[in-house]
């Protein structure tokens, strides 16, 4: 059964709550883990990154693909366009 924009949103809600509450708490992030390496957690944040990236292009290649047209959606993407621009800083500031 192929996804609704609303539920491909709804998903990307978990990535944008980790690279936020890292970018907060740091390693003391329950997103972090214990004894997580700062490399370990810039890979947190960046397969997030890489995440919200992937699912802001998605777009059907034709009328019969299934793919919801998140490129396309005039839904607010702000927290997840800034959840990346956040990400990126933070791995820049800590690597």
């Amino acid at each position: 059964m192929a996804k609704t924009i609303t539920q491909v949103f709804s998903a990307a809600n978990d990535s944008v709550t980790t690279i936020n509450d890292i970018n907060t708490n740091g390693s003391s992030s329950a997103y972090a883990g214990i004894d997580t390496t700062q490399e370990e957690i810039n890979a947190i944040v960046q397969r997030n990154v890489d995440h919200l990236e992937k699912i802001l292009s998605y777009a059907p290649k034709d009328e019969h693909d299934p793919m919801p047209n998140m490129a396309g959606s005039t839904r607010d993407k702000t927290k997840y366009t800034d959840a990346i621009t956040t990400g990126k800083a933070y791995i820049a500031s800590n690597s």
